[in-house]
C-alpha cells in the first residue's frame, strides 16, 4: 500500500528507485544487465515498472502482455500530455 502511494505522488522514477532498494533480488530476476532498467528509468518508467511486475523471471506469457501495452500507453500519455496541455501557451489554441 506504500509503495502504491509513493508511485503516486512521487511518480514512477521514485517507485522504481525505491522498489530496487527494498527488492534488489527481484530486479536482478527480471533483469540480465543493468542497461534495461538504466534506459527504462529515463525513457519508460511506468513499462519498466509493470516488467518488474508481471515477470520476475524474465518471461512475459498470456495477460502479462496486456499489463505491458497498458503501461507503455501510460509511458506514452505521459510524454504526449504535455505538449497538449501547452498549447494555449504556444499560441495553437
Amino acid at each position: 500500500m506504500c509503495f502504491f502511494f509513493t508511485i503516486l505522488f512521487c511518480g514512477p522514477r521514485a517507485g522504481i528507485f525505491i522498489w530496487w532498494l527494498i527488492d534488489p533480488s527481484r530486479w536482478s530476476a527480471a533483469f540480465d544487465t543493468w542497461i534495461w532498467p538504466a534506459l527504462g528509468f529515463v525513457f519508460l518508467p511506468w513499462t519498466t515498472l509493470m516488467f518488474v511486475a508481471v515477470a520476475p523471471l524474465g518471461h512475459v506469457v498470456g495477460y502479462d502482455w496486456l499489463w505491458l501495452g497498458l503501461a507503455f500507453f501510460g509511458d506514452l500519455v505521459t510524454f504526449t500530455s504535455g505538449g497538449w496541455t501547452n498549447r494555449q501557451r504556444l499560441g495553437y489554441a
